[in-house]
């Protein structure tokens, strides 16, 4: 029986790259609290897969293709749930992208674009529209950031700065969404075991540099990541908004 303090059952949760990695644990977690959830990424068989597994775990999911970088994409999502009488009571922003690990000074302007399109304008774009819906009956936002937010890495200066703007960004929104009822936070995942940060998890320089900041000494799973997001995202955070968590194995600490 699900606790009461972390009980989605009855609302509906919007995940963005939903596909693999952390979005697809933070998907099968939410449904598994009862939330009927909205799986996105760009492609839908990768999104349709997760939804299905949830469904056949005993929960509640659908699939949409959805391309964050491309605000027409997210009006025409909000425009199909619309049109079926759905609404969000949840919203994950954990879409990402990172097309270019180097030095800032050897990096295209297509590179830094497509980072800044998904990162910070389809975060910005996914809250305006959910907000838009949630004013009212309330609801709340969580947005996937990165312990980058704080300490931009190494060949990754673009990538953390739009994970600084996120996190900049969900302070804003906490202040101005708050006299709805919408609450907005935000998760600082550390190095985790997924395909999006395998250029950094399969070089064993990098590795090593790393875990020896961790003081946990390993690399999360995306598992690992999902709760705090549940927690955000419940009843049991009701009085919590405008705030930065990080889930890093104390690298900030």
């Amino acid at each position: 029986m699900t606790d009461p303090l972390f009980d989605l059952s009855g609302q509906t949760a919007l995940v963005s790259g939903a596909s693999r990695g952390i979005g697809e644990a933070i998907a099968h977690l939410l449904a598994a609290h009862g939330a009927h959830v909205i799986c996105t990424s760009r492609k839908l068989e990768g999104c349709q897969a997760v939804a299905d597994a949830i469904a056949a775990a005993g929960g509640s999911a659908e699939a949409h293709a959805v391309h964050v970088g491309d605000p027409a994409a997210i009006d025409a999502l909000f425009a199909t749930l619309d049109a079926a009488g759905k609404r969000v009571d949840i919203l994950v922003n954990n879409a990402a992208a990172n097309p270019y690990f180097g030095p800032a000074v050897d990096m295209t302007l297509d590179a830094y674009e497509k980072t800044v399109e998904v990162n910070l304008r389809g975060y910005f774009w996914t809250t305006v529209q959910a907000a838009r819906r949630m004013k009212g009956h309330g609801g709340a936002v969580v947005n996937v950031a990165s312990v980058n937010a704080e300490r931009p890495a190494p060949g990754q200066l673009v990538y953390s700065m739009t994970k600084a703007g996120i996190v900049n960004m969900t302070e804003g929104f906490a202040k101005e969404l708050a006299p709805l009822g919408i609450r907005v936070n935000a998760v600082l995942p550390g190095l985790t075991d997924t395909k999006f940060a395998s250029a950094l998890t399969s070089n064993p320089k990098i590795m090593d540099m790393m875990l020896r900041l961790i003081p946990l000494a390993r690399v999360a799973q995306p598992g690992e990541i999902a709760p705090a997001v549940l927690f955000l995202a419940s009843p049991a955070a009701s009085y919590l908004t405008g705030a930065a968590l990080p889930v890093d194995g104390g690298y900030l600490a």
